[in-house]
C-alpha cells in the first residue's frame, strides 16, 4: 500500500518575500544598491597604494636626507606624484627653510584637507545604517495598521488568514531594514578606523618631513657638518 504524499509546502522567492514587505520596502532597496556603490568605490579610494605608497615615501625621504633633493627637484618629484601623501609632502616642501612651525602648519593644512578626502561618502554609509531601520520600522507600524484594519473590518474571530497579510508585511520590512542597516554599520566602522590609521600615519611621515627641511634642522645639519 502505497503512503499518501504529503502536501509541499508553499515557498516564496526572494523577491516574492521584498514584494510582500510594502512599500518601504523600496526605499531600503534604493539604499542598499546605494551602499553598494559607495563601498566598492572607498574600497578603491582607500587604497594604500593610493594613499601612501611606501615606494614613494621611502625614497623621498631618503633623497631629502641625503641631500640629493634641492626645493625646486623636491616639488617637482611630489607633484609627478598622485598620492595624496604627495600633496601633503609638497605643501610642506614649499616652505623648505622656514621655521619648523610653519613647515608643520602647512603639513597639517594640508593633512586636514587631505583627511577630509579620505572621509567622503562615510556618511552615506552612516546615513543607510540610520535610517534603513527607521524606515523598516515604518513598514511594521503600516503592516500592523493593515492586519488591525482587517479585525475590525471583518469577522476575524477564527480567522488568523486576515492577520496574515498584515504580520507579514510588518515582519518583512522590518528585517530588510535590518539586512541592510547592520552590515552599513559594520562598514562604517571598519571605514573609520582604516581612514583614521592612514591620518594617523601621513602624520607621521610629514613630521618627518618637518625634521629634516626645517630651518632648524638646516642649523642642525651645518653645525655636524662644521
Amino acid at each position: 500500500m502505497l503512503l499518501a504524499q504529503a502536501p509541499e509546502i508553499p515557498t516564496k522567492s526572494l523577491l516574492e518575500m521584498l514584494l510582500g514587505g510594502g512599500i518601504s520596502v523600496w526605499p531600503i532597496i534604493f539604499a542598499s544598491f546605494v551602499l553598494a556603490v559607495v563601498v566598492f568605490e572607498r574600497l578603491f579610494a582607500l587604497r594604500k597604494k593610493r594613499v601612501l605608497p611606501s615606494a614613494f615615501i621611502h625614497c623621498f625621504l631618503s633623497q631629502v636626507e641625503d641631500g640629493t633633493l634641492d626645493r625646486h627637484e623636491a616639488l617637482e618629484f611630489c607633484e609627478s606624484d598622485p598620492s595624496h601623501m604627495a600633496r601633503v609632502f609638497a605643501a610642506g616642501v614649499r616652505k623648505w627653510g622656514k621655521p619648523a612651525v610653519e613647515v608643520e602648519q602647512a603639513i597639517l593644512d594640508e593633512g586636514e584637507r587631505t583627511a577630509n578626502v579620505l572621509r567622503k561618502f562615510l556618511r552615506v554609509i552612516n546615513g543607510v545604517s540610520t535610517v534603513c531601520p527607521l524606515l523598516g520600522l515604518l513598514g511594521t507600524v503600516c503592516g500592523m495598521i493593515t492586519a488591525f484594519n482587517a479585525i475590525a473590518g471583518s469577522d476575524a474571530m477564527g480567522r488568523p488568514e486576515l492577520l496574515a497579510g498584515g504580520i507579514s508585511e510588518a515582519l518583512l520590512s522590518t528585517a530588510a531594514g535590518l539586512f541592510v542597516a547592520i552590515p552599513a554599520l559594520v562598514i562604517y566602522l571598519y571605514f573609520v578606523g582604516r581612514v583614521d590609521m592612514l591620518v594617523m600615519q601621513i602624520d607621521q611621515h610629514g613630521q618627518e618631513l618637518v625634521n629634516l627641511i626645517s630651518a632648524e634642522a638646516s642649523q642642525t645639519k651645518k653645525k655636524k657638518a662644521a
